[in-house]
């Protein structure tokens, strides 16, 4: 994909789900919760480009501080998640303010790293960056789900 495809892919995705996580939603155990990180990944390595080889220690330490970013963003972000189980004993989640703060201060370290990376002369393309979302959905999701179990299993041996 060319580079203002993979812009467009991200900014869809990226809209998509912090317009989906202010609203309450409710969190399937079940599924294909690992889909849309999945497809991300795909793209993000079959379109290579991840490590620039004329640049491959410092490409790679970028590519490696992106995802550090992408993880602590997707666990704080399941964190900052509000929770309740609703009256049908179903989980259920939305968003708060300060999930869009993690959103916002992730997007600020990225942008720094990648001009770190330009000022080094380290030739980036957006495939990290999906990978980056790919790795921060896929986080997110695993620990919301498991913050869900918790909520099932003290919900029904209260019930």
């Amino acid at each position: 994909m060319s580079g203002l495809v993979n812009a467009l892919v991200i900014l869809a995705v990226v809209g998509l789900v912090i317009a989906r996580q202010l609203r309450p939603r409710p969190v399937a155990a079940g599924g294909r919760w690992w889909l849309i990180p999945a497809v991300l990944a795909v793209l993000a390595i079959r379109d290579g480009g991840l490590v620039d080889s004329a640049h491959q220690g410092l490409s790679v330490a970028l590519l490696g501080g992106e995802l550090l970013i992408a993880a602590g963003m997707g666990v704080v972000w399941a964190l900052t998640t509000r929770m309740w189980t609703a009256q049908d004993g179903g989980v259920w989640a939305q968003g708060t303010k300060a999930t869009v703060t993690v959103w916002v201060l992730g997007i600020a370290l990225r942008v720094g790293l990648y001009g770190a990376g330009a000022a080094a002369g380290v030739h980036q393309e957006t495939g990290s960056v999906l990978l980056a979302v790919a790795v921060t959905l896929l986080i997110r999701a695993g620990v919301l789900l498991y913050r869900a179990q918790g909520l099932l299993s003290s919900y029904r041996s209260v019930a």
